[in-house]
């Protein structure tokens, strides 16, 4: 399919790319990897007549102890030692994303800042008109539960659940300077498919940072989908744990590919802390984080399924950590 045509731009610093994007009318995409955004311009899914494309932004690729610029590609931190020996379930969630010759493209920023997802949404143009269009892209109303008001397609990185158990932050710049937030702060939990997160006009995700406290920290994640490689998440769980004299000292769980944004379940996490972790805690705290998400149907597979599956997988997730599976 053709793409409809736009005008690229190239800056080679943040401050060139803040000034630049001020000017821009008619909106604008930023251009990382181009692994989903390019396949939604073939779609027809939202084009913009300006592409700014961030591969010559030199800050954006900057890294250091525990820090890693949003144009890092997915292969880079795959291959890095340090990041499988530090920070072992993002070295996981990485090998996760889609397939090797993607990870060699995507970029960390891009995974963060993906595109939510819809079967109605991510499909061809004459799909798309043969059915009627949606909230997300041409129509007035949302296919999954049909109303006008709310759009629910899903979160559908792997990255930031994984950061989110690691307490990492995201340092965002724009036309009012730069500020640093959590991770999960990036995300509107009050917003929708569409209206998914806190950057604000031109701000553009520069770097993420995981605090030195988080360094060797156990943690794992743990991946639905349909087939073993290539697929978006129909589920991503992370979750990092330490102990001390049989009992836990920190315990964290975020999960995401169910909702339009990922969460983090400290209020059913925080009670466990200073106790034993048993079997029977492990249950019922699958139990708990199972009850408190809301997939609905718009992915292949059915909304039941993945709740039932979150149970599962924070019980095989609290078991790797308190036996010492990972390190």
């Amino acid at each position: 399919m053709h793409l409809h045509p736009f005008e690229l731009h190239r800056p080679t610093t943040v401050e060139e790319t803040l000034r630049l994007t001020g000017g821009l009318a008619g909106g604008f995409d930023w251009l990382a990897g181009g692994t989903d955004l390019l396949p939604n311009y073939k779609m027809h899914l939202n084009p913009k007549p300006h592409l700014v494309a961030l591969d010559g932004v030199r800050e954006l690729t900057e890294r250091g102890p525990g820090r890693w610029g949003a144009m890092t590609r997915l292969g880079e931190l795959e291959r890095d030692p340090a990041v499988a020996r530090d920070y072992p379930g993002l070295s996981e969630a990485v090998r996760e994303v889609a397939t090797p010759l993607v990870r060699e493209s995507a970029t960390l920023g891009g995974n963060l800042l993906v595109e939510t997802r819809c079967f109605f949404f991510n499909q061809s143009a004459p799909w798309r008109q043969s059915l009627g269009y949606c909230l997300k892209a041409e129509g007035d109303r949302c296919h999954v539960v049909p109303q006008k008001e709310r759009c629910y397609a899903t979160f559908s990185g792997d990255l930031a659940p994984a950061l989110a158990v690691l307490d990492a932050s995201v340092e965002i710049a724009g036309p009012s300077g730069r500020r640093t937030v959590p991770v999960l702060a990036l995300y509107d939990d009050r917003g929708d498919g569409i209206r998914r997160h806190h950057l604000g006009p031109g701000e553009l995700l520069v770097g993420v940072s995981v605090p030195a406290s988080a360094r060797g920290r156990p943690a794992t994640y743990q991946k639905l989908r349909v087939r073993p490689a290539f697929d978006f998440p129909e589920l991503g769980l992370a979750a990092s744990a330490t102990f001390g004299e049989g009992r836990l000292r920190s315990l964290a769980i975020a999960a995401g590919g169910l909702e339009t944004y990922p969460r983090r379940f400290d209020e059913l996490t925080a009670p466990l802390v200073g106790a034993p972790l048993t079997e029977a805690r492990a249950r019922e705290l699958g139990e708990a984080v199972r009850k408190a998400v809301r997939p609905v149907h718009n992915t292949f597979l059915a909304p039941d399924y993945r709740r039932k599956m979150v149970a599962v997988f924070v019980r095989r997730a609290l078991a790797r950590l308190s036996t010492g599976a990972v390190s």
